[in-house]
């Protein structure tokens, strides 16, 4: 155990992308397998105050803790290798610091002052950061910045951790900076100018890197490092090759093979010893496979495969579970429309829609609006029509009960309110209580909810337990006026929360797996326990291969 909190930064340079999330991860793994107790936050430098507002096909998934945040994609990136549940504090944006400073001085808490970057917001950086480690009796905490050195909107992040460094003394600070070696096609070999210039940008705001990792394509050659070191004034020992691996849970091994908790653990003065056996038989069923299974995800966000981050390694999880390799093919729902930008005939239209039937199984992700939601409602007809095993998740749940209100219970023009405020058929409309909300952030019904699950059904087969916790992010729900109707005609509503109030689960009996939950499962698959409705849905797509 240590004595007192330590600290390690990773800071990015060169450019964005180049996977600091996962060092920051496979480093807190590594230190989790020492017996240390280690926790990871998030410094995102943008002025939001969280992740909420976000447009997923620029910022990536909007991923959500217990308590109801809506952070950055790489808090999922924690929770799946360390297995734990994080808070929202442990996002940190610059939104927030500023907010919190702002509040303070209106409440006449720095009377007197000029309220200044420093030392007031860099000072409620460091509190934030301390409190964390204090509340939660850390070992360590791993603190990943965002952006890249160099960016403005990260300096006031980056001055902090430099103070941080200075307070509470190079034993309990460690700095790891992530760069790029780049190969040249015409040249052929590895170059080292832009970590370079970026350990030099580094150091003229006042940070020494303690460790590089450097990503590049195959591991770093010997002379490569010893270049890094003697310009980046780095022991050869403290310049890590992070090169391209078939899957993000190899880093923490290909990292250990290097000595990088030898490194830090000296560096820290901790004595403690890792044992990652466990963790290595889990990263080999990810490269250990007997088989490709193909799935299909239909979602409005597919042009950035991060939007679905969540959802991916979910079912990269339970593929792992079963030996195969899911091979994901990522399909705009606007192609699955008539008169859509992507066919403009009957023709080219049934083209698109037969390339479903490839698919061992279909998956239709979360998603908000109307661009697009003609395709997923075609995505769902087509699953169920043909026995295509089905998983449809939040708005791809919503969009299943229209499919099946349309064309099974004869409501030609049931829809969801989001999309068609005025149909005669609201199937889906908007939660009554959100009808006064005004703003726009954290103000959907967000974090872990109860789930009440019923006796002998699928949702009860797939989860062994009456009860289950699962995180929402959603503004409407099923309308169960509708319910004695679809009911009727053979879909089943398996789940509910909030004392019936809102129904969570649906599922065909008489299909092979058509499975819908208003809730995201994805957000609490780990590595070698994958969520039950996804390997749910990956054993019956096997059985269909």
């Amino acid at each position: 155990m240590a004595n007192s909190p330590k600290f390690i930064f990773i800071t990015g340079g060169v450019m964005s992308g180049l996977g600091k999330g996962v060092v920051a991860s496979s480093i807190a793994k590594l230190l989790q397998l020492c017996q240390l107790k280690v926790s990871c936050v998030k410094i995102d430098p943008y002025l939001n105050y969280d992740a909420g507002t976000m447009n997923p096909l620029t910022h990536g998934e909007v991923f959500v803790t217990d308590d109801g945040g809506e952070c950055d994609m790489d808090i999922g990136n924690y929770e799946r290798f360390l297995n734990t549940s994080l808070k929202s504090t442990h996002n940190l944006t610059a939104g927030r610091i500023f907010s919190n400073v702002i509040r303070l001085e209106r409440q006449g808490k720095y009377l007197g002052q000029c309220v200044q970057i420093i030392p007031h917001i860099t000072d409620e950086i460091k509190q934030e950061l301390r409190k964390i480690s204090r509340e939660e009796d850390l070992d360590v905490l791993v603190v990943e910045c965002g952006g890249t050195v160099g960016d403005i909107e990260s300096l006031p992040f980056l001055e902090a951790l430099r103070q941080m460094e200075l307070e509470d003394g190079h034993t309990n600070t460690f700095f790891v900076h992530v760069t790029l070696a780049p190969v040249l096609d015409a040249v052929g070999e590895q170059k080292t100018k832009p970590t370079q210039h970026s350990v030099q940008e580094l150091r003229r705001i006042g940070i020494q890197p303690d460790l590089l990792a450097v990503r590049c394509k195959t591991p770093l050659t010997r002379e490569t490092i010893r270049k890094i070191s003697l310009f980046a004034s780095i022991p050869t020992d403290c310049v890590m090759s992070s090169h391209d691996v078939p899957s993000i849970y190899s880093v923490p091994d290909i990292l250990y093979r290097q000595g990088i908790i030898e490194v830090i653990l000296k560096n820290l003065n901790l004595k403690v010893n890792p044992n990652i056996s466990k963790w290595n038989r889990i990263a080999k069923t990810y490269l250990e496979t007997n088989g490709i299974l193909k799935i299909a995800i239909v979602g409005k966000y597919v042009d950035l495969k991060d939007s679905y981050v969540s959802v991916s390694q979910a079912l990269l999880h339970a593929g792992a579970k079963h030996g195969k390799e899911i091979i994901i093919d990522w399909i705009d729902s606007e192609k699955l429309e008539k008169n859509s930008k992507y066919n403009t005939d009957e023709s080219e239209f049934s083209n698109l829609t037969k390339k479903l039937e490839q698919f061992a199984g279909i998956l239709v992700p979360g998603g908000f609006g109307s661009r697009g939601s003609q395709g997923i409602i075609n995505a769902c007809n087509y699953a169920r029509v043909n026995n295509i095993p089905f998983l449809g998740i939040c708005f791809g749940f919503q969009l299943a009960i229209v499919e099946f209100a349309r064309n099974v219970c004869g409501l030609t023009s049931a829809n969801s309110t989001e999309i068609a405020p005025d149909t005669d058929h609201p199937v889906v409309y908007y939660m009554p209580e959100q009808k006064h909300v005004k703003t726009m952030g954290g103000t959907m019904r967000l974090g872990l909810h109860d789930i009440n699950i019923k006796n002998d059904s699928g949702a009860m087969a797939i989860y062994k337990k009456k009860i289950i916790q699962k995180r929402h992010r959603h503004r409407y729900e099923f309308n169960q006026d509708y319910m004695k109707l679809i009911e009727e005609n053979g879909m089943k509503f398996t789940g509910s929360s909030d004392s019936g109030k809102r129904i969570e689960i649906l599922e065909l009996p008489d299909h092979p797996f058509y499975f819908g939950i208003q809730y995201h499962g994805e957000f609490h698959s780990r590595p070698g326990l994958p969520e039950p409705a996804f390997e749910g849905f990956v054993e019956a797509s096997i059985k269909n291969m």
